[in-house]
């Protein structure tokens, strides 16, 4: 008999509060438990009427600069979304309703620690349904300037991801991992969001970083790191670059089996390589999880002709 991984969801609501990095803005927020079928959904709680609700898909991005932003049809926004995706992505959690106050969800201490930390607080159980991944079946790349994203075939889902900077004290670095046995909170987890104090006063002007402090970012200064506390990783910038890229491919609205690699690409590419993976119908497939395996190989594959709703990709 074969049995198959199902989806999960948050034992209990639990909330937190903060500051936005870009917005500056005070935001309160409460991740709630949420019914299968249902994905990861965004409850703007200060917008009155049934035009509250984000589902975190990648259909609904939206541009943004330095972030991950979605928008629903009625231009509800919320920004900052990549380091809470990855928590739940890290975690393994399917569905999820975030309940927020404002446009952006807090930045916290720059990483997904305090998220990772608030769902295990909260506790995540089963639920009934089947859980799905997304696998994929060939390889697919994209490319703008010297940026690069690819996304291949794996038996896991596993990342390698490259950055190259001026500044001595980030340089060239590189990192690979395949996520198994819950190694993203210690791994990738704690790494922070990073800057350079040179560009801190035109991002503000333009009215970003306005909640950005040595709090909630690594700020490199020429070849120093300004935070007293140091790093927390010898290469810790590109850990967070793949944290960032764990949340942006998790709106693809499932858990992913396959194996991404990242060369200075940010949030735009990685958003744009998710586009290029579902407009080929050919290069992605909607798999029961297997327990003991990331996807059961004996089960044939139901190819979409368009990319799984995030109630598809839970499991419908």
């Amino acid at each position: 008999m074969v049995n198959y991984v199902k989806q999960t969801t948050l034992s209990n609501a639990i909330g937190c509060s903060g500051i936005g990095l870009h917005t500056g803005a005070h935001i309160s927020m409460t991740i709630c438990p949420a019914e299968p079928d249902t994905g990861i959904r965004f409850k703007r709680t200060d917008i009155s009427g049934g035009q509250a609700i984000i589902d975190a898909h990648w259909r609904n991005v939206v541009p943004s600069q330095l972030c991950s932003a979605i928008a629903n049809d009625a231009d509800v926004t919320i920004k900052t979304i990549e380091h809470l995706m990855a928590a739940f992505a890290g975690l393994g959690v399917d569905n999820a309703l975030v309940e927020i106050n404002g446009p952006e969800v807090p930045i916290m201490d720059g990483s997904a620690a305090p998220f990772v930390f608030l769902i295990e607080c909260a506790g995540i159980k089963e639920q009934d349904q089947n859980r799905r991944v997304l696998k994929v079946l060939k390889p697919v790349s994209v490319t703008d300037g010297d940026r690069q994203a690819s996304i291949m075939p794996g038996e896991n889902f596993s990342i390698e991801f490259d950055i190259e900077f001026e500044s001595k004290a980030v340089s060239s670095q590189s990192y690979a991992i395949e996520f198994v046995n819950g190694n993203f909170k210690n791994e990738v987890g704690n790494a922070r969001t990073f800057g350079f104090e040179h560009e801190v006063a035109a991002l503000r002007q333009a009215g970003m970083l306005l909640g950005g402090s040595l709090d909630n970012a690594v700020v490199v200064s020429g070849d120093k790191i300004l935070n007293d506390s140091g790093l927390r990783y010898s290469d810790e910038f590109v850990r967070h670059k793949i944290l960032d890229s764990v949340g942006d491919l998790y709106l693809a609205g499932a858990q992913i089996m396959g194996h991404f690699s990242g060369s200075r690409s940010g949030h735009a590419v990685n958003h744009l390589l998710l586009k290029t993976l579902f407009a080929d119908p050919k290069a992605w497939a909607l798999v029961p999880q297997r327990v003991g395996n990331t996807a059961h190989s004996d089960v044939e594959a139901t190819l979409f002709d368009t990319a799984p709703t995030p109630a598809a990709a839970a499991g419908r």
